[in-house]
C-alpha cells in the first residue's frame, strides 16, 4: 500500500522539472533556461521564390510558430533570404528565421553576408557539414561567421545523416568490447556523441553556450526518447526536440504526440516541432497547430481556448451537437489574433459541448462555459452551466446559435472590462 501511495504522489505531482539548460536567444525569442516552450516550423517551399516563402513563413507565423526554418541549399536559395526577410518585416512579421544548411553552407554564408546578417539561427548537421579533411575546417568557418554575426547555431545530428566516422569508430570500438551491445544502442551513442563534440568544438572555437542549442532526431519513437534522456543527462545546452520523418495524417501526429509527450513530461525540451509530411497540396500549419495542442493539452502553455466535446454513440442520433463543436471552434479559432489583444486570457477558456444528459451535465459544469445538449429521446432542452453553476435552459430550434450567443456574452464580460458572468436559472 505504501508503494501504490508514492505511485500516486508521483503520478499526481505532474510533469518533472524542467530539464535546467543554458537560456538561448533567437533573435527576440528566448529558449531555453526555463522559458516557456518555444514551437517552431519548416517551410516546404523552394526558398529562391522569395514571394512564395513570405506567404507560408507569414502563414506559419499567424499560426503560432515563433521560429521558422527555410532551407538555405544552393546560391539562389542564399541570395533570397535577405529580401524574404525584408519583406516579412514590411508585413509586420517578425518571427526569427532559421537558415538550413547542409553539405556547403560554409560557402554559402561566406560568399552571402546579406544571408548571413539576416537569419536569426544557423542549423548545421554534423554528419554532412563536411568531410574527412575538410569537414573541421568548414565547421569552423561556420561557426565563426556564427560568432561574427552575434548568430545562434543549432548543431542537429540526425538518424539519416549520422557522422559515418564516429559510428564506424563507435561500432568498432563495440566489436572488440568484452560485453558489446546491440547495434541500435551503439547509434544512438554516436548520435549523443556527434551532437556534443560538435558542441564542444564551437565552444572551442569562441561560440559561447548561450548561443548552441542540440537535437538528436530519430524517426523511432522508442530510439527518440532514449537519445533525448542520454543527451540531457550529459549536457545543459538548450535542447530542441521533434521526431524527424514523423509522417503523414494520424500516423504523424500520434507518433509525434507520444515520442514528444514522454520527454516534455520527463522535462526535456524547450524548442519543439512537429515534423508532419502534408497531404498533397494540404495545410502546412498543421504541423504547428499539433505542437501547439501537445503544449496545452499537456499543460505547459495555453495557445487557444480548449473545446471539449461528446464524441458520439447511440445516445446522440442527433448531429446538434457535433455541428455546434465544430462551429464553435471554428468561430474561436478566426477570432483568437484579434481576441488576443482585446481579451487577455482568452486563451485559457474551456467551452464544453456535450450531446446527452450522461456525461453532459458533469463536463459541463468542469468547463467555463458548457451546454448540455438533448440526446436521442430526451426533453428537447439543453441546460447550459456558467463557471460550474446552472445559468439557463435553452429551447427551441435556436439552441445552436444561443449558445454562440453566450459563449461570445461570457468572453466579453469574463475577459473583457465589463467583470464576470454570474450565474442565474
Amino acid at each position: 500500500m505504501s508503494d501504490l501511495k508514492e505511485r500516486s504522489k508521483e503520478i499526481l505531482a505532474g510533469p518533472r522539472e524542467r530539464h535546467r539548460t543554458v537560456q538561448v536567444t533567437v533573435g527576440n525569442v528566448k529558449v531555453g533556461g526555463g522559458a516557456p516552450i518555444v514551437v517552431q516550423s519548416m517551410t516546404n517551399t523552394d526558398t529562391a521564390d522569395i514571394e512564395g516563402t513570405v506567404k507560408q513563413v507569414a502563414a506559419l507565423a499567424r499560426a503560432g510558430s515563433e521560429l521558422v526554418r527555410i532551407t538555405v541549399d544552393r546560391e539562389e536559395a542564399a541570395a533570397a533570404v535577405p529580401h524574404i526577410r525584408e519583406k516579412l518585416d514590411r508585413m509586420g512579421v517578425d518571427v526569427p528565421l532559421i537558415g538550413d544548411f547542409h553539405y556547403i553552407g560554409h560557402k554559402l554564408l561566406a560568399d552571402y553576408p546579406a544571408c548571413a546578417a539576416a537569419l536569426a539561427k544557423y542549423r548545421i548537421n554534423p554528419g554532412n557539414v563536411g568531410f574527412k579533411n575538410k569537414r573541421d575546417s568548414q565547421f569552423t568557418d561556420i561557426v565563426e561567421i556564427a560568432i561574427r554575426n552575434n548568430k545562434t547555431i543549432r548543431i542537429g545530428a540526425n538518424w539519416g545523416s549520422l557522422d559515418q566516422e564516429l559510428l564506424t569508430k563507435l561500432m568498432e570500438e563495440n566489436a572488440n568490447s568484452p560485453d558489446p551491445i546491440d547495434a541500435r544502442a551503439v547509434t544512438r551513442e554516436a548520435m549523443v556523441q556527434s551532437a556534443l563534440l560538435s558542441a564542444a568544438r564551437a565552444e572551442d572555437i569562441g561560440l559561447p553556450k548561450d548561443r548552441m542549442i542540440l537535437s538528436a532526431k530519430v524517426s523511432n519513437v522508442q530510439d527518440l526518447i532514449a537519445v533525448y534522456r542520454e543527451l540531457a543527462a550529459r549536457s545543459d545546452y538548450a535542447i530542441h526536440l521533434g521526431l524527424t520523418e514523423a509522417g503523414m495524417g494520424s500516423k504523424g501526429i500520434v507518433a509525434s504526440s507520444a515520442a514528444l509527450g514522454i520527454l516534455l513530461q520527463d522535462g526535456i525540451g524547450d524548442t519543439i516541432r512537429v515534423s508532419l509530411t502534408p497531404e498533397p497540396g494540404g495545410d502546412r500549419t498543421l504541423e504547428v497547430k499539433v505542437a501547439q495542442e501537445i503544449l496545452q493539452t499537456m499543460g505547459f502553455r495555453t495557445f487557444v481556448p480548449l473545446v471539449a466535446a461528446c464524441p458520439g454513440c447511440g445516445r446522440t442520433t442527433s448531429t446538434v451537437f457535433q455541428e455546434l463543436a465544430r462551429d464553435i471552434q471554428t468561430f474561436i479559432s478566426a477570432e483568437m489574433p484579434e481576441w488576443k489583444s482585446r481579451y487577455p486570457g482568452v486563451e485559457q477558456l474551456n467551452v464544453a459541448v456535450m450531446g446527452c444528459i450522461v456525461n453532459g451535465p458533469g463536463e459541463s459544469k468542469h468547463a467555463d462555459i458548457g451546454i448540455s445538449l438533448p440526446g436521442t429521446g430526451e426533453t428537447p432542452a439543453a441546460p447550459v452551466f456558467v463557471d460550474g453553476q446552472k445559468f439557463r435552459t435553452l429551447r427551441g430550434p435556436t439552441i445552436a446559435a444561443d449558445f454562440k450567443a453566450l459563449v461570445i456574452d461570457y468572453i466579453e464580460q469574463r475577459y473583457g472590462a465589463t467583470g464576470k458572468v454570474t450565474a442565474a436559472e
